[in-house]
């Protein structure tokens, strides 16, 4: 964890700054910003001398309209149960969608990113497929969509592939690109979030 940095994260549409405060090792927050879909922001953070800047513009919020489950049969022929998200797509808008999952409160480790290139104003039926968690009828599912930026949307496309995301390594183990300045690993994301918790069925 890195103490005793300086955080700020600028609205760059109207120069509105927010000045994240420590509240605890290596956690910097803020309570009363909140971000605008269209909107640009640039994360500074100074520590040790050093500066790192990144910049993320929060997409709109789509929809999710809701969760369904699939039965599916893998490649060992064992019959898998997987998170179908459904929403319509926006046409004519470019979008970049991340989901996470949670079974029971854990966080399921697979990486799920999907872009509209191939279905643009379509109505989107996605099932999520799991490499390393298998959902169980009566599971109490919590699932995530971010709308995100086509930077974050880089970021997570290539970690799947070189973390072998289900089942499938696509690249040679490797550092995703960041969109943070100076060196430093990860991402900085503007995004919209929805959560919906339900039962698996």
């Amino acid at each position: 964890a890195v103490s005793g940095a300086v955080v700020t994260v600028t609205d760059s549409n109207n120069g509105l700054v927010a000045v994240l405060e420590e509240s605890a090792a290596g956690m910097y927050t803020t309570r009363n910003y909140s971000g605008v879909p269209g909107h640009a922001y640039r994360l500074s953070v100074t520590v040790g001398g050093e500066v790192y800047t990144a910049s993320s513009v929060m997409p709109r919020q789509v929809s999710l309209d809701s969760i369904s489950f699939a039965m599916n049969t893998d490649i060992n022929n064992h019959k898998d149960i997987n998170a179908v998200v459904n929403f319509q797509d926006p046409q004519g808008v470019v979008n970049y969608y991340r989901f996470t999952e949670s079974i029971e409160g854990r966080l399921i480790p697979d990486v799920f990113v999907f872009e509209d290139r191939l279905s643009d104003g379509r109505y989107i039926e996605q099932p999520l497929y799991n490499d390393s968690t298998y959902l169980r009828r009566g599971d109490e599912l919590t699932l995530t969509m971010d709308c995100v930026d086509k930077a974050v949307y880089d970021y997570f496309f290539v970690l799947s592939g070189v973390t072998g995301n289900n089942g499938f390594q696509t690249a040679t183990p490797a550092n995703p690109v960041s969109n943070i300045s100076n060196g430093a690993l990860g991402y900085f994301s503007a995004h919209t979030t929805q959560r919906v918790t339900v039962e698996v069925y």
